[in-house]
């Protein structure tokens, strides 16, 4: 059986659902963990902040860029600014598990996930939404 009708806006919309779920999932405790749970949140991605409510604002940032940028790919509206927010957030996700790599077979495990969601955030960024989605295609 031939499959000759394939459609790569079907193929982003299976991507950005998938993707965008897997983040409003791992936002969402961010989220509601509150101020605390921010502060310390961008003390653990950005080390050189001093503590106070520049930590608590950056958190909160990545909180929402992550929650709200997962639900924005899922919806597929203003898709390169959630893509650009959560490519971002996850380029310093991946700086921060840098430094618990301690040998090539640790990287995957340390260091993987948010490298492959960068990854992800940067490719759709060009690629676009595809052709199902709601909103904005910004």
């Amino acid at each position: 059986m031939k499959f000759t009708n394939y459609s790569p806006d079907f193929g982003l919309f299976i991507l950005r659902v998938g993707i965008g779920s897997m983040f409003l999932l791992h936002g969402y405790p961010k989220l509601v963990g509150g101020a605390e749970k921010w502060e310390g949140l961008a003390q653990y991605g950005l080390p050189f902040l001093p503590e106070g409510i520049i930590c608590v604002v950056f958190g909160l940032a990545a909180a929402l860029a992550e929650f709200f940028g997962g639900l924005l790919l899922i919806l597929g509206g203003y898709h390169r600014i959630a893509c650009g927010a959560l490519a971002i957030t996850m380029a310093v996700a991946f700086n921060a598990k840098l430094a618990t790599i301690s040998d090539v077979s640790s990287f995957a495990k340390d260091a993987g996930w948010p490298l492959e969601l960068l990854i992800v955030s940067v490719a759709l960024f060009f690629a676009g939404p595809g052709r199902f989605r709601l909103g904005a295609s910004s």
